[in-house]
């Protein structure tokens, strides 16, 4: 365990339930002692006592275990960080969050390219795969879906098809109040995880 995640499961095993609950959208089964949260879809249960995030859903060893690097910090994240703030419907590139023009580049740049590959002609498939992952449809782009890794930060996955003149791009946006919710690199591991679950 990384100090990071033990220093998370620290502050979380300290935090009031019901504050914790109210800022992240989350339940809490006071006789376990286990927050459930909702992550694509999926019910996510963490026990701050017995420092353990898990699920019972088959299909969430991708999410846990394949992506448990972006995932298990930015949950522990999430839940301690979170605030009591809706959404504003403002959508943001990475790039354009506080620090972001440095921060999304290099090592931390997102596989974008990767992604649109994975889907240049076949905007039913990925829209498919979006829906698989509880997420909804948009209106931007050629094929686009508004997927929720966390119940207070949703993210917006645009699809433009290859043409004859250009090829296939994605692009990836936050709504503008991610910023309340999440520091910037675990922003990145939200989206990372994002993408990664749409190929």
């Amino acid at each position: 365990m990384s100090s990071g995640e033990e220093k998370a499961w620290h502050i979380l095993r300290d935090l009031s339930p019901g504050d914790v609950c109210g800022n992240a959208l989350v339940k809490y089964d006071p006789l376990s002692g286990t927050y459930l949260l909702r992550s694509f879809g999926l019910d996510i249960s963490v026990q701050p006592q017995y420092t353990r995030i898990y699920s019972d859903a088959p299909e969430a060893g991708v999410l846990l275990d394949r992506l448990g690097y972006c995932s298990r910090l930015s949950i522990l994240n999430y839940l301690t960080s979170a605030k009591n703030i809706p959404m504003s419907g403002r959508l943001l590139q990475p790039v354009n969050l506080k620090g972001g023009h440095s921060f999304f580049r290099g090592t931390h740049l997102l596989p974008l390219d990767k992604l649109a590959i994975t889907y240049e002609s076949n905007a039913k498939s990925f829209l498919k795969r979006g829906t698989e992952l509880d997420g909804v449809q948009l209106d931007y782009g050629d094929a686009s879906l508004q997927l929720f890794p966390f119940p207070r930060i949703p993210v917006v996955i645009i699809l433009w098809l290859e043409d004859e003149e250009f090829p296939a791009r994605t692009d990836l946006l936050f709504d503008s109040t991610c910023e309340f919710h999440l520091p910037l690199d675990m922003l990145w591991s939200t989206a990372m995880k994002s993408l990664l679950m749409m190929m």
